[in-house]
């Protein structure tokens, strides 16, 4: 059966005699799902706003398909103001054939698309986190009804799901690959294969601060091989993470088995910020002076930061030291702090 009328029958059940309708994702697409070949299209979600009141929002979407094989469901832009994965994935979108893959490449360079058109992590149109709001609502908010859709449609269709992050505009990351520890060792041992073959100078074993909600946390609560990345960060990109980017995801696909071709073998040191004391969160607002930069390799007790009380030149600056040694992973971005914003995050070598 067809995907769009699969999900049409399952949007719908019998009263006795009666149909009625259960809720239902308005969000349709313009492409074919079990069609072979190359097919661009969108996402149509509609909106209904003060610019158009019959309006939608339009989420580019991209699928190669060739025969039978697995599906790989590659996205960007969870975050709106992340920018290497919406390069990478536009890029292989427009250059992918048919004749390439064997099986399935669904690509969504910004998942969140009201987010990315207007630079922010969050969307403008109903201040919703995207990576914060899985499983979704079929009848929730924009952000909600985008995130179910993932679930019920995208998610349940792949067996490789692939989510490119950086840090945004409020973070800065050595570039690794990631994934999340499994109760089920195939799972996890399925994931680490991945996760090593996308070839970033570092892969991370890691935690997150709250997984309740992430894009994450459905991929693996339904068995999907899950990989997702931090390649950067400060609201931009350098030919260096893009590169990483454009490698990463050809070698994913590579290992998933739907390109042709062999793994382009990359050494990625191995980090692991799974333990206790690897984040450093601010307790003080005011000017931030960082002590070591990305990369850098930090001993317990080492001061990564301090904070300056401009508001109070007379105070001397809070030191911020390391409470595990490793290297510095992740810093705070722009140099002004508030408190309860994460300034470091220090990884584990293993």
């Amino acid at each position: 059966m067809p995907v769009q009328r699969a999900a049409a029958v399952a949007g719908e059940r019998l009263v006795g005699k009666r149909v009625a309708s259960v809720k239902r994702n308005p969000i349709t697409p313009t492409i074919d799902f079990d069609k072979d070949g190359v097919q661009h299209g969108h996402l149509r979600l509609p909106h209904s706003h003060d610019n158009s009141a019959w309006g939608a929002i339009m989420t580019p979407i991209t699928q190669v398909k060739n025969g039978e094989g697995p599906t790989a469901l590659l996205s960007g832009a969870n975050h709106g103001d992340e920018y290497e994965g919406p390069i990478a994935l536009a890029k292989l979108a427009s250059q992918l054939t048919a004749d390439d893959v064997q099986g399935r490449v669904i690509i969504v360079p910004a998942m969140n698309f009201p987010a990315f058109r207007a630079g922010r992590r969050v969307s403008p149109i109903d201040g919703g986190n995207l990576n914060r709001a899985f499983p979704g609502r079929a009848d929730g908010t924009v952000t909600e009804k985008i995130a179910d859709y993932f679930t019920t449609t995208l998610l349940a269709m792949a067996d490789y799901v692939l989510d490119i992050h950086s840090g945004g505009k409020t973070l800065d990351f050595v570039p690794f690959a990631a994934m999340h520890r499994h109760d089920d060792v195939q799972q996890d041992a399925a994931c680490e294969a991945a996760m090593q073959a996308f070839g970033a100078p570092y892969a991370m074993y890691m935690v997150e601060m709250d997984p309740v909600g992430l894009y994450d946390t459905e991929a693996e609560r339904q068995g999907k091989v899950f990989v997702t990345t931090e390649l950067g960060g400060g609201g931009t990109t350098t030919a260096a993470t893009v590169a990483i980017a454009d490698r990463g995801v050809a070698n994913f696909l590579r290992h998933a088995g739907i390109l042709r071709g062999d793994v382009e073998a990359q050494h990625s040191r191995l980090l692991d910020m799974t333990g206790e004391g690897c984040f450093i969160t601010a307790t003080e607002r005011g000017l931030l002076e960082p002590c070591l930069d990305l990369g850098d390799d930090v001993s317990k007790g080492d001061v990564v930061a301090r904070i300056w009380s401009l508001d109070h030149p007379s105070r001397q600056a809070h030191e911020y030291v390391a409470e595990a040694s490793g290297i510095l992973a992740a810093r705070h971005f722009p140099s002004l702090v508030e408190v309860g914003d994460c300034i470091g995050v220090v990884a584990r070598g293993v």
